[in-house]
């Protein structure tokens, strides 16, 4: 017989942490982890419209370092979990540091502020980026509330976010879409 996927223990607001603390559905900790798996998914949507296997192959390498930092995310600090957790490795940061700048080679000089728009895999790189923005904002916060947070992963996850911004353009010069400036109103 196969493994249920529903436990029922859920059913009354609360969830455990890598370690069995209980705690609620709402705690911070529980956000941060899941939109860091919100932010996964959209790094696949975003690999699902990108035909650049190097990109693909990147954005699969990412997803990675998401399960890992997910993991981390999901043990309660104060308790040795029972399994070994992946870490997060200052090299991860550097990878990405690496690709920035190697899309960025290619690349014209930013001269205005861009819309995000032109094509469907520029639009889906720009959500991912604001959801990673998110994702880093609640890690920040989870700090500021001195919840413990691995500061690597707040680096990995600025870092990813500025990745997700050259990607989006990066996209959009292999697909030979314009860039959409902004011009504010006067």
């Amino acid at each position: 017989m196969a493994i249920k996927i529903y436990t029922r223990t859920g059913d009354m607001g609360k969830t455990s942490l890598i370690g069995g603390t209980k705690v609620s559905k709402s705690h911070l900790r529980i956000d941060a982890y899941g939109t860091v798996d919100e932010l996964n998914s959209f790094i696949g949507l975003t690999c699902d419209h990108l035909t650049d296997e190097h990109t693909r192959k990147m954005l699969k390498e990412i997803q990675d370092r998401l399960f890992t930092i997910g993991s981390s995310l999901a043990c309660d600090p104060d308790k040795e979990p029972l399994m070994k957790i992946p870490d997060l490795k200052e090299s991860d940061v550097e990878l990405l540091e690496k690709e920035i700048d190697a899309m960025m080679d290619v690349l014209p000089p930013m001269k205005w502020f861009i819309i995000p728009g032109g094509h469907v895999a520029v639009s889906t790189t720009h959500v991912t980026r604001c959801v990673c923005r998110r994702t880093e904002r609640i890690c920040v916060n989870m700090m500021e509330q001195n919840l413990f947070v691995d500061p690597l992963v707040i680096k990995y996850l600025n870092r990813l976010s500025d990745y997700l911004f050259v990607l989006a353009r990066y996209a959009g010069h292999l697909l030979h879409v314009a860039e959409i400036p902004w011009k504010p109103r006067i």
